[in-house]
């Protein structure tokens, strides 16, 4: 496996993808927090998602100050089931030139208590549907921010508990940590995996 630059190439785009099910029904799931907080990102960026023809919303703009520490990123949300999220995902990669390196999957995460950010480079997919179909695609070396979502409780099933809104006791604390995921996708791009994991990974 190849390690990432320890810091990243400013000239180089990058490519974050908030990973979910298209539709209403589907927009308050615990599987659709990339989502959540790729829609976060777009309203610090300032600008509106538009539909692309590889079957995904994006959004073009840039992250971080002025000078060296400026970043061109091309925000997207799949608009495939998440697992088909691989075609679009690479079909933008493709698109827009992205590296490989500097793809980032947005998206929940079972093993990891309620609110815990992880964030990785490369690896397996933990059984998560989306990022399989996007490593079938594309090879497993692109970034991960892994939101917790933590595991069902007593006997409910994996897919019923990911398909399922946040309980009322988690939507207390919701937008604190699609705020604080926004914050380590940013951290992220801007500064390397290194840093943003010596802040986010706790």
């Amino acid at each position: 496996m190849t390690t990432p630059p320890a810091v990243p190439d400013p000239s180089a785009p990058w490519l974050v993808v908030g990973l979910g099910n298209p539709g209403p029904e589907y927009a308050a799931n615990r599987h659709n927090v990339g989502w959540m907080v790729a829609d976060l990102l777009a309203s610090r960026i300032g600008g509106k998602f538009k539909s692309h023809k590889a079957r995904a919303q994006v959004l073009e703009g840039r992250i971080g100050p002025p000078g060296p520490y400026n970043r061109r990123v091309v925000l997207a949300k799949p608009l495939s089931y998440m697992n088909l999220s691989g075609g679009p995902v690479t079909a933008l990669r493709d698109f827009y030139k992205v590296p490989t390196a500097n793809v980032v999957a947005i998206h929940d995460e079972l093993d990891i208590d309620y609110g815990v950010l992880r964030l990785k480079f490369g690896g397996g997919d933990n059984g998560h549907n989306g990022l399989k179909s996007m490593t079938k695609s594309m090879g497993p070396e692109y970034h991960r921010v892994r939101f917790g979502i933590g595991r069902p409780p007593g006997r409910m099933q994996v897919a019923d508990f990911v398909l399922k809104d946040f309980s009322s006791a988690e939507k207390k604390e919701l937008d604190y940590f699609v705020d604080r995921a926004s914050d380590a996708v940013e951290a992220l791009v801007i500064e390397g995996l290194e840093r943003a994991q010596s802040t986010y990974n706790s």
